[in-house]
């Protein structure tokens, strides 16, 4: 990075018309308002960067750094604080949404891919507001905080927005980079976790990481889960459609079920008459609202939840070797760029 007087500039990884990841440069003459200059640690990837590679933008949106540099208006962070930031960049903060804590839905929010285009994850450093800056907890390392950001506030949302019980028996279906971090905190959440997966090949990480049960499902028709006992909630972290079908039979009335993953497979179509007769619900679940976004990284820090993660270099090379991992189905099951690569070298 370069910082002076004629502004801050730095390096960034974008998409491009021909899919090909590009390096780029962002450019700053100063820094307004609340705006904060951190140097990125660590970016991890998630599937949602595959869509937009054919984007002229700074790729990644799960972002841990340090602070480097503050605007004029920054009130609560200092030089040198751990900081992360994930999906959301920035909303109105007067609708109505925003004052009741749900700006995720604000209706001229800032989402990535959508907002500040030339700021992401995958570069060497990001200006970002304070306001949608959350602490690393003590305890955490940068590492895991980037490996939280778009997916452990994906499904803490569920359990924390929709009030999930401890005393309730929730799904989880697929054990991947969503599923993987489901089980845990809905584990720590106090809540008796059942697995599905395709094969019995994740049996034993799925234990492991707090499972109480886990099911087979593949070559599984209607009817086949019956007897297991009935699920309260169902987190369905699969990249494709489900045979909804065979889960019907096991959800309580009345359960809900949470669609967590972005699925480009057409409709929604779930059996009318067992959704009708059992009083079923399906929520929709997207990004956690900021309040919940610090709550889950202090609880993941307070219950030791860690993603299982792969380390790559944050460069070009790495991200193109990263991304192939992902799109081939390799990575098990964050694949995390560190901008310092030695940090993992040490520790091998």
């Amino acid at each position: 990075m370069d910082s002076n007087k004629k502004g801050i500039n730095f390096t960034t990884y974008k998409g491009s018309a021909s899919g090909k990841l590009v390096q780029s440069t962002t450019h700053r003459d100063r820094l307004h308002g609340e705006e904060v200059l951190l140097r990125v640690t660590h970016s991890s990837l998630c599937g949602t960067d595959e869509h937009y590679l054919k984007v002229d933008m700074c790729l990644g949106h799960e972002c841990a750094g340090v602070v480097m540099e503050k605007g004029p208006d920054v009130k609560a962070l200092a030089i040198g604080d751990d900081v992360a930031f994930g999906y959301q960049k920035s909303s109105c903060g007067t609708c109505s949404h925003c004052l009741n804590s749900l700006e995720t839905f604000c209706p001229y929010r800032g989402f990535y891919g959508e907002a500040d285009l030339d700021v992401g994850s995958m570069a060497s450093h990001a200006v970002f507001r304070e306001s949608f800056l959350y602490g690393v907890p003590n305890g955490m390392s940068n590492a895991n905080a980037s490996a939280l950001m778009c997916g452990g506030a994906t499904v803490f949302n569920v359990l924390d927005m929709f009030s999930v019980k401890p005393t309730e028996r929730v799904g989880i279906v697929g054990v991947g980079g969503l599923g993987h971090l489901a089980i845990q905190f809905a584990a720590k959440w106090g809540c008796e976790v059942v697995v599905f997966s395709g094969t019995e090949g994740k049996r034993e990480v799925a234990m492991e990481l707090g499972a109480r049960h886990f099911y087979a499902t593949k070559g599984l028709r209607k009817g086949g889960l019956e007897g297991i006992g009935k699920i309260d909630h169902l987190m369905v972290t699969t990249s494709g459609q489900i045979d909804w079908e065979l889960y019907m039979s096991v959800m309580a009335a009345p359960g809900t079920i949470y669609p967590l993953s972005v699925v480009d497979e057409g409709d929604l179509r779930i059996p009318y008459m067992p959704f009708l007769m059992s009083g079923l619900r399906v929520q929709a679940s997207i990004i956690a609202p900021r309040a919940i976004q610090q709550r889950m990284l202090d609880f993941a820090a307070r219950h030791q939840i860690k993603a299982i993660t792969q380390p790559y270099k944050l460069n070009l090379a790495g991200i193109e070797r990263a991304m192939a991992d992902l799109r081939a189905g390799k990575t098990r099951y964050k694949g995390v760029l560190y901008a310092n690569y030695e940090d993992v070298e040490s520790m091998t």
